[in-house]
């Protein structure tokens, strides 16, 4: 399975305050709303320019801050397929996967604004069309990808228990 879209890059540390930024947070019960925001103090223009199906790509630790859900709840709500960072801060990585939202660690350097990139998930490869390279990423275990491929792990769950009675 390949996905492609465009990227849209940030640095190291984004934080989930740069994520959801903190003057939204009365929209916390409106996902939809709170997600018309996602990445606004990282970049104001993030909603204005990005398509369904596109991808963020960021340095190191991306989703470091406070253990809000609600982080990457907006960015797959916003249409974001997926987001490759060199590293995730492991809280954040563990709400991404339960909600569903595909995290791929890789080598993000060389990766520019508005590159086309296509990603493979089962050849563990991130193709960049615009600049013709390859960079390779380690596969999640089995399991995560079950949950992924669920659409998280309510679905996951729920799938589970519908199947073993």
């Amino acid at each position: 399975m390949a996905w492609r879209g465009k990227v849209h890059k940030f640095g190291d540390n984004i934080s989930t305050d740069l994520i959801i930024p903190g003057r939204y947070f009365h929209l916390r019960g409106n996902l939809s709303e709170l997600a018309k925001h996602v990445m606004e103090d990282a970049d104001p223009d993030f909603v204005k320019k990005m398509r369904k199906g596109d991808f963020i790509v960021a340095g190191e630790n991306f989703g470091c801050g406070s253990s809000r859900e609600h982080a990457p709840w907006v960015i797959k709500i916003a249409g974001v397929r997926a987001v490759l960072a060199k590293s995730f801060a492991r809280i954040f990585f563990r709400n991404a996967i339960n909600i569903g939202l595909p995290l791929i660690e890789c080598d993000t350097e060389n990766f520019k604004e508005g590159d086309e990139i296509e990603v493979d998930i089962e050849r563990g490869e991130v193709r960049n069309i615009t600049r013709d390279f390859k960079v390779a990423f380690t596969q999640l275990p089995p399991f995560l990808r079950e949950i992924l491929n669920a659409g998280g792990l309510k679905e996951y769950i729920r799938r589970k228990k519908d199947f073993e009675g």
